[in-house]
């Protein structure tokens, strides 16, 4: 067994199964302490919203954070927004016009303030709108000169963010900064925002037993030897998948 870079996705993969996640979470504590393993959580959620998951489901303490898909990264349980990541982000970005834009579009409606941040415009945006309002917002945007990526999940979640920023990008920045190799990375998600973990490399990739059609979808277009579809969900196909490529025992 050796030092392995971990990092999950929050909702419905790592959390969603109470007693698995107990599991999970005493032996990667328990391989940290030995191997000096590292824990990054990637998130969609905002910090304030983080939190409240932190205190609720008694989350470990992870080495880094990334949260609003991608766009934010805090090292080591800082307050403050890592702020190489930040410059990275930032050629190319223009929030208020991104604002101005998109809320031209009648279909869009704004998620809360929490969820509004620096590098990241949200909305909530109904299913059957989206094959529509998509392409449409998109070229709108581009036709701005803006350097941006629109980001859909869950039939509903719609994130403008930097188009250098994603979980995967952030993944490599981590990765590159901590000198891991990608073979022993693991990258583990659920649903659409996720793609970007296991399109980012050749990172080893576990996708829970409970993943959404568009990320099965995906998975089925892109086979890899290097990804796992689990059969159990949430940590406990986590805790399969690690197994499976012999991270854990």
């Amino acid at each position: 067994m050796s030092q392995f870079m971990f990092v999950s996705d929050l909702d419905h993969t790592l959390v969603g199964d109470d007693s698995a996640l107990l599991d999970l979470n005493s032996r990667l504590q328990q391989h940290r302490q030995e191997y000096g393993t590292k824990i990054v959580y990637a998130t969609g959620r905002s910090p304030l919203l983080y939190r409240e998951l932190q205190q609720e489901k008694n989350l470990l303490q992870p080495d880094a954070l990334v949260l609003s898909v991608g766009t934010e990264i805090y090292l080591d349980d800082s307050n403050i927004p890592d702020s190489q990541w930040s410059e990275i982000l930032s050629p190319g970005w223009n929030r208020e016009l991104v604002v101005n834009t998109a809320t031209k579009f009648l279909e869009l409606k704004p998620q809360p303030t929490s969820e509004q941040r620096p590098f990241k415009v949200s909305f909530f945006l109904e299913a059957e709108q989206s094959e529509k309002i998509l392409p449409e917002l998109e070229t709108e945007l581009q036709k701005c000169g803006l350097n941006i990526k629109l980001i859909y999940s869950s039939g509903i979640d719609l994130d403008i963010v930097p188009r250098s920023s994603d979980k995967g990008q952030a993944v490599q920045f981590l990765r590159q900064k901590w000198k891991f190799v990608a073979e022993k990375t693991i990258v583990c998600g659920d649903s659409g925002n996720d793609i970007a973990l296991f399109a980012a490399g050749v990172e080893r990739g576990i996708i829970v037993g409970n993943a959404r059609p568009e990320l099965l979808q995906w998975h089925n277009e892109n086979p890899a030897d290097y990804r796992y579809l689990a059969q159990n969900y949430c940590a406990g196909g986590i805790l399969e998948g690690l197994q499976h490529f012999g991270f854990l025992e």
